[in-house]
C-alpha cells in the first residue's frame, strides 16, 4: 500500500490520514453499539452467551499471559508468576470489590519475587 486516496507514503499526511481511517473505523463500530444498545434485552440467551464468550477470552488471554509471557515477564518464574496470581486472586475473592488491593498485591508480591529471586538463592 504505497499510496492512500493519492497520498504517498512519504507525506507528511500518511500517518494522519491512517490515524483518520483508523479513528472513523473505531468509531463506526462504537456508534453502532451505542445505536443499537437500547434495542438488546440483557436478559436474552443470546446476550448471555456473547457475555459467556467474552469472559472466556479474557480468561484465555490471562493465562496465556501467566502461563507463556513474553518481554520482560517471561524471565521470571512460573512459579513467581503463579504465586502472585494466586495471592492476587485470594485478595480479590477475600475483599468485596477489591480489584485495586489485588491489582497492588500480585503487583508488588511480583516485584519483591524478582528482586529478591529466593528460588536462585537456595
Amino acid at each position: 500500500m504505497e499510496t492512500l486516496f493519492n497520498i504517498p507514503k512519504s507525506s507528511a499526511l500518511w500517518p494522519w490520514s491512517i490515524l483518520f481511517f483508523v479513528a472513523l473505523g473505531t468509531y463506526a463500530w462504537r456508534g453502532l453499539g451505542v445505536m443499537l444498545s437500547g434495542k438488546i434485552k440483557q436478559n436474552s440467551p443470546l446476550f448471555g452467551w456473547i457475555t459467556c464468550v467474552t469472559y472466556a477470552m479474557v480468561a484465555a488471554l490471562v493465562v496465556r499471559i501467566i502461563v507463556l509471557p513474553v518481554g520482560v515477564l517471561s524471565e521470571t518464574s512460573l512459579a513467581y508468576r503463579l504465586l502472585a496470581t494466586g495471592a492476587a486472586l485470594a485478595m480479590m475473592i477475600g475483599k468485596k470489590n477489591g480489584l485495586v488491593p489485588a491489582i497492588s498485591v500480585g503487583t508488588l508480591l511480583m516485584i519483591m519475587l524478582g528482586w529478591l529471586d529466593p528460588l536462585n538463592s537456595l
